[in-house]
């Protein structure tokens, strides 16, 4: 693991161009807790590669969030909530997880502003919480989040996810046929988790760890919602 530490510590810490490419092969391999804050600031496009306007770029980023209005008392308060209860549950993720409520409060509370027409979901929480565990400062937090959030909804409003659960379904019915039969015998609602694990790339779902490794390799490639659904597949095959 220190070679491959080493290996990602080379290309992040190049002085003029970091070289996506090679960032991205390793990514998909899995990447270090200790830079994968970094790697994926780089894999969606929260810090470019060409180094040479870095500082300019951080800081009016910086500024900008710091502008953005937070304070929503409603949101707030259904974030406090949530974030207790999703804390409980990642207690036992590798690492000290970030008790700060705060910084959830602040970057649900800036994506709200920012996007009145958007309804607040709990799953915000967990679509928010590894950026919480991995990286340090709150503005980039926000701007990775907010960066998935993009990739999700713009995917989310071109294929309708009733289409998506649809063809899900035929995929499942193909490839798992005993294990589909036993769910609509037993009238599992199948609907109700193929729509969560389709729209919210298993943010809900697996173990936090798990999860943050499902995501390096997802950050690293050019089509993952596309992707998506077959590993889906691979779990129910798993268990």
């Amino acid at each position: 693991m220190s070679t491959l530490i080493h290996e990602f510590e080379d290309i992040l810490n190049a002085e003029v161009y970091i070289d996506l490419d090679k960032l991205r092969e390793l990514a998909r391999h899995g990447v270090p807790m200790k830079v994968r804050g970094e790697v994926w600031k780089y894999l969606l496009g929260v810090n470019p590669a060409d180094r040479s306007q870095e500082l300019t770029s951080q800081k009016a980023k910086y500024d900008e969030y710091n502008n953005i209005e937070k304070e929503n008392a409603d949101i707030i308060k259904r974030v406090r909530g949530e974030v207790i209860r999703y804390q409980h549950r990642m207690k036992n993720a590798s690492g000290t997880f970030n008790q700060n409520a705060n910084i959830f409060e602040n970057v649900i509370g800036a994506h709200m502003n920012r996007n009145r027409d958007v309804d607040y979901q709990p799953t915000f929480i967990y679509l928010c919480g590894p950026f919480v565990y991995c990286i340090k400062n709150e503005p980039d937090v926000y701007y990775c989040f907010t960066r998935l959030m993009a990739i999700l909804d713009e995917y989310n409003s071109t294929y309708n996810i009733n289409e998506r659960v649809a063809k899900f379904m035929t995929l499942f019915r193909a490839v798992i046929p005993d294990l589909c039969n036993y769910f609509e015998e037993e009238e599992v609602n199948i609907n109700e988790w193929a729509s969560s694990w389709l729209q919210f790339l298993l943010a809900k779902e697996l173990q936090f760890d798990d999860l943050m490794r499902l995501w390096d390799t997802y950050f690293s490639i050019p089509d993952p919602i596309e992707l998506h659904p077959y590993v889906c597949l691979g779990i129910l095959l798993a268990y």
